[in-house]
């Protein structure tokens, strides 16, 4: 098992995905886009305070969320019921395949857990010729 994610991680693993580039999205969010330049489609963005995703404990603005696209409904539900994971979703998210996760919870998922999210979130929005090329010479793939 590898050590514990942290913050710091998310965007040493996007900046380490082919073509990714941290851009931002919806006006000024920053979201993490493959490809690089005008066509990036986001796979995870750093998701501002709002009021539909409230902490039910508190009743407070999460205001540290990230947004990691998944690859289908499947995917999805795996993540957000399985208990030993932060991943969850809200109302807003309905239908949308993306899951929330705070990143004070990261800590919950060690590194490889981490990385293996956020690289499925990447496969999902990169150019085919991407994901084929990437998974081909991944040794972490083997």
């Amino acid at each position: 098992m590898s050590r514990p994610a942290t913050p710091d991680d998310v965007d040493a693993i996007c900046a380490s995905l082919p073509e990714a580039e941290l851009g931002t999205s919806w006006g000024d969010v920053p979201t993490w886009k493959v490809p690089a330049g005008e066509k990036g489609k986001g796979f995870l963005l750093y998701r501002k305070p709002h009021r539909s995703a409230v902490d039910p404990d508190t009743g407070e603005l999460y205001d540290d969320l990230l947004v990691i696209m998944v690859p289908d409904a499947g995917a999805k539900a795996a993540l957000v019921e399985d208990p030993a994971t932060p991943f969850f979703t809200i109302d807003h998210f309905r239908g949308f395949n993306a899951v929330l996760v705070q990143q004070s919870r990261l800590g919950e998922l060690d590194l490889d857990e981490l990385r293996e999210v956020i690289t499925e979130a990447w496969a999902v929005k990169a150019p085919k010729r991407l994901v084929r090329s990437y998974f081909a010479t991944d040794p972490a793939d083997g």
